[in-house]
Formats: C-alpha cells, sequence, structure tokens
C-alpha cells in the first residue's frame, strides 16, 4: 500500500469508527430513558450492551487512530498491540454488566414487577434495529474499500446488537401483552449469557494477538505459496506469522544457491518481497538469506521446511 493509499484510507475508517460512536451515544440515551420508564431487565441489560458498544466504538476509533501512526523510536513494530491491551479492559467492564445483569434478574424472579409501557421499550427497540441496520450497511460498505480489520469487529460486534434488541422486543411481548410471568428475567439472564460469550471471545482474540499466536493455516500457505514460486529459491524454513492490530507481519529464512554472488542473491530477495507485497500489501515481511542446507539450529521447530508441497508443485 503507498502512502498516498493509506492516507486516503484512514480517514475513510475513522469516518466509520465515528459514525458508530454517534450511533451509540444516541441510542445509550434513548434507551437509558425507556429502561428507566418501562423497569424492564431485558430493556436494562439490552442499556448495558449499548454503553459497551459505545466503549467499544470508542476503543475502535482509538485503534483505527493509533494504526494510522508510524512506527516510532521506542515501537518500531507499530502500536498495534494497544487495541488488544484495550479490548482486554474493555472485556472486565463487559464481564461486569453481565454479573450485573444476571444479578438483577435473579432478584426479579424473587421479587416480580410488573413493567410498564411495553410499547415504549419495543419502539425504542425497533428504532435501535433500524440504526444498527443502516449503520452494519455503512461499514461493510468502508470494510470492501480499506479492509480495516478494527472496523470489521466493530460490525460483527453490532451484529450481535441486532438478535439483542429482538429479544428485548420478544420479552417485552411476552411478558405484558401475552401475560407470561418471568419472561423478561429469562430473557435478561439470556443477554447476560449472550454479554458473557462476547466478552469470553474478545479476550481470546486479545490474548492472541498479545502472545503473538501464528496466522491461521489457510494464510500461512496463501502466502508461502506466492514465494514459493519466485524463481531462484531453492528452500524456506522457520517460517513465523504474527498480528498486530491491523497489522500483519511474516518472517522466514530463504535458502539460496551457495554460489550466487551477493548481488544476483539480494536481487532474488527483492524480487520475492516484490511479488509478496504485490499479493500481500499490508504485510511487512523479513527475509533472512541463507545458502542452500545451511542449518540455523537444531532445533525442528526452526528447520522444518515451510512448504514443502508449494516447491513440489513448482518443481
Amino acid at each position: 500500500m503507498t502512502e498516498n493509499e493509506r492516507r486516503r484510507v484512514i480517514p475513510i475508517a475513522m469516518r466509520a469508527a465515528l459514525a458508530s460512536v454517534a450511533m451509540a451515544t444516541s441510542l445509550l440515551v434513548i434507551k437509558g430513558y425507556a429502561a428507566w420508564h418501562t423497569g424492564s431487565v431485558a430493556m436494562l441489560g439490552s442499556l448495558a450492551d449499548t454503553g459497551l458498544d459505545l466503549l467499544a466504538s470508542l476503543v475502535t476509533l482509538y485503534g483505527v487512530k493509533l494504526a494510522a501512526e508510524p512506527a516510532d523510536h521506542d515501537h518500531r513494530f507499530g502500536h498495534g498491540k494497544a487495541e488488544a491491551l484495550a479490548a482486554l479492559f474493555q472485556v472486565v467492564l463487559i464481564t461486569a454488566s453481565a454479573i450485573g445483569i444476571a444479578w438483577r434478574a435473579v432478584e426479579r424472579f424473587s421479587a416480580p414487577q410488573v413493567n410498564e409501557d411495553a410499547g415504549l421499550g419495543i419502539g425504542v427497540s425497533v428504532l435501535a434495529i433500524a440504526a444498527t441496520l443502516v449503520l452494519l450497511g455503512y461499514q461493510r460498505s468502508v470494510i470492501r474499500k480499506t479492509g480495516s480489520v478494527a472496523i470489521l469487529a466493530d460490525n460483527v460486534h453490532y451484529q450481535s446488537d441486532v438478535l439483542l434488541n429482538v429479544a428485548v422486543i420478544a420479552a417485552l411481548v411476552i411478558d405484558q401483552y401475552l401475560g407470561v410471568k418471568g419472561a423478561d428475567p429469562v430473557f435478561g439472564i439470556a443477554i447476560a449469557a449472550w454479554l458473557a460469550w462476547g466478552a469470553f471471545q474478545a479476550s481470546s482474540q486479545a490474548i492472541d494477538m498479545l502472545m503473538d499466536k501464528e496466522w491461521s493455516e489457510d494464510q500461512r500457505d496463501a502466502f508461502m505459496e506466492v514465494a514459493a514460486r519466485q524463481p531462484g529459491i531453492r528452500g524456506i524454513h522457520d517460517f513465523r506469522t504474527r498480528r498486530a492490530g491491523s497489522h500483519d507481519f511474516a518472517q522466514f529464512h530463504m535458502e539460496v544457491d551457495a554460489d550466487l554472488t551477493v548481488r544476483e542473491a539480494h536481487d532474488i530477495v527483492e524480487s520475492v518481497e516484490i511479488a509478496l507485497r504485490r499479493s500481500f500489501p499490508k504485510v511487512e515481511t523479513l527475509i533472512h538469506l541463507d545458502p542452500e542446507g545451511h542449518e540455523d539450529t537444531d532445533n525442528p521447530l526452526v528447520e522444518a521446511e515451510a512448504t514443502p508441497h508449494w516447491f513440489g508443485k513448482r518443481l
């Protein structure tokens, strides 16, 4: 990705993140009034989720802004992992909210209360669904243009909001209009469980990023296919990958004919870098050059051939 392309992509992603913040703020005010007026535990759960949406959107905005900043003297690999740290902080808040909502729902079982003005809660939920669908459509258009991982994560998060608002409508209809008592706290517990599951998933992704988890096998194979098909390569080993925020990093040892001159070997490395940059413009690649047959260590994980099947196809 060229510098000009990068400058165009970042503002688009920033606008999408700002749109998420604006919508979450508006819905937080509306749902706050509805939760207070109706007394519904399900609406309270939806309110808490919207509050967390606002926090998530602010984190996304921060992450996109931080991702736009270049590496500096103290952070040579960029600032992408700050997004994972912020996500772990968010997980703590999500878990606390889920526990609070579940506790409130259990209390409602022991001391039932009559919900008031279910029509208001339903109307607010329908409005929230409509606004969320508009935001989802806009985010998907931004993702197609930019490929932003942060906006993609925000998009997945807001997809769950549609289901939560549908649950709130169902709880209010069943509880007040159909007269099935206990439906509201049951849906409140379900929403708390949903929030806890979301917290678990978010924590897993953040921990994977902080622990430098490898790409998926499909991603690794696709990357190595491009590298292995370049002329002059005799072998590849010690292929390592990781992700930090919206940035991907890959490194490997590449073997060439031991009789090549330094310039000839360097030309092969450059051709591989150009091919990889063309196919994977968002990946920063580091290549270490080795003469054919050289062993760096007796560690089998390091010396393992990265792409024997692709070399076989090429030959």
